[in-house]
């Protein structure tokens, strides 16, 4: 016969990254952080702020698994939430059940956490703007789930299609979550620098009025191109 399996399984040791490289994300846009990536690292676009006003944020993940209907992992992982954690909660994408509410929210807030992330559902709209603390989610409902597990903590997830560990680096704001691998953080902050001074350098030429970059009309005259007159 198959044992049940254990209620919460978590991870003790985490590997956090320092101040320093947290800091080199912070205000800096998904997009030029998805680019220094690679063009990848972001979650599924269904997962979006709760309040749009509460979308900006960078911290470290903490992720659960919960899977459908069951926020165990979440509530037990309150005793382990550090400042600047953000809780990454994995449903495998079940949004008929909230994972949380506002009083769960507000707890986090109340432990040093910055943000919370779901690739389910979340409820109290109204609570969640009034804790302040920013709220990703795929989908709203009133329905609320149970206690029972299995569940994880600190243990690796996928959320939205990206995977997740603990101790790697989530930015946030309004287009949406990038997560940054423990293992690829210097690296990306390296290659951040060359998408911000691209940014930088091409922002003020459409400002003026850019409408074909230079590398266009170059490469227009060197692909294979057929013209079609009808």
């Amino acid at each position: 016969m198959i044992e049940d399996p254990p209620m919460i399984r978590r991870k003790q040791k985490i590997a956090r990254p320092s101040t320093s490289q947290i800091e080199a994300f912070s205000g800096i846009p998904t997009g030029f952080v998805a680019d220094a990536l690679g063009g990848r690292g972001a979650m599924a676009p269904a997962i979006k702020p709760v309040v749009l006003e509460q979308a900006i944020f960078c911290g470290v993940a903490l992720p659960v698994h919960c899977g459908p209907a069951d926020n165990l992992a979440v509530m037990m992982s309150l005793p382990h939430v550090q400042k600047g954690d953000v809780i990454i909660a994995a449903t495998d994408g079940y949004c008929e059940t909230a994972v949380t509410g506002d009083l769960l929210i507000g707890m986090l807030r109340n432990l040093g956490a910055v943000g919370f992330v779901t690739d389910g559902a979340v409820r109290d709209i109204v609570g969640i703007r009034d804790m302040g603390l920013p709220c990703f989610a795929a989908a709203v409902t009133p329905n609320s789930p149970v206690r029972n597990g299995p569940g994880t903590i600190n243990l690796p997830i996928v959320c939205g299609g990206v995977a997740v560990c603990a101790g790697d680096i989530v930015v946030a704001d309004i287009d949406g979550i990038v997560i940054v691998p423990f293992n690829r953080i210097d690296e990306t902050i390296k290659r951040l620098e060359h998408v911000k001074a691209a940014e930088a350098l091409l922002l003020p030429k459409v400002q003026s009025g850019l409408g074909i970059p230079d590398w266009v009309s170059e490469l227009e005259t060197k692909i294979r191109t057929v013209l079609v007159d009808e």
